[in-house]
């Protein structure tokens, strides 16, 4: 794999670097690995941090490779839909769940492509695989190629403000109408009095 590639490679730099000049000390959080040595000047010093959190990140991955480390997971805020969207009732939420979890063939709490796939033929409106993953692409936060339910509500609302939008656009051509109309309404009445 690349990775261990890469890991054996930055450890024989770094050992060959050990021998040829100080000798860095184990740095804590990096699974028991030796940090590359510090350099003489800023700009070499800068270039050894650098190359410590590369070397760091290489050996978690290596370690995590083979069972050693314990992988990490990101932190996440915790999702509570009903405080984020206060657009939606209970009752529009509870119903937006309850299709998502139909949707959802897996069970993992994600609608991956082909389970998107599906909701749109049911729905009947089949998409092109480019389609789809343009459509998750353009919603997906957390880039998993997969659509988690706050995603879809991020999608509902967008689709909601868009209808606000059509309704409102719709009411001023409507107003611009009655204008129109009331205007020629005037012009007629008052070519009645000259």
């Amino acid at each position: 794999m690349a990775t261990d590639e890469l890991a054996s490679k930055l450890s024989r730099r770094l050992q060959m670097e050990g021998e040829g000049g100080d000798e860095a000390p184990e740095q804590p959080g990096l699974n028991g690995a030796a940090a590359a040595a510090g350099a003489q000047d800023e700009a070499a010093e800068a270039l050894g941090s650098a190359d410590d959190e590369l070397s760091a990140k290489l050996l978690r991955r290596a370690d995590l490779n083979q069972g050693i480390g314990e992988p990490q997971s990101p932190s996440r805020r915790i999702f509570n839909p009903y405080t984020e969207f206060k657009e939606f009732s209970r009752k529009q939420i509870k119903d937006m769940e309850k299709m998502f979890k139909q949707y959802d063939a897996g069970r993992d709490g994600f609608i991956d492509l082909m389970e998107l796939k599906l909701m749109m033929e049911k729905l009947g409106a089949p998409q092109t695989h480019l389609g789809l993953k343009n459509m998750i692409k353009e919603v997906d936060e957390d880039f998993d190629s997969k659509l988690s339910f706050r995603e879809v509500q991020a999608i509902n609302v967008s689709s909601r403000f868009e209808e606000e939008i059509k309704a409102e656009q719709e009411e001023r051509k409507k107003q611009a109408e009655e204008m129109k109309q009331r205007k020629a309404a005037f012009k007629e009445l008052q070519s009645t009095f000259k």
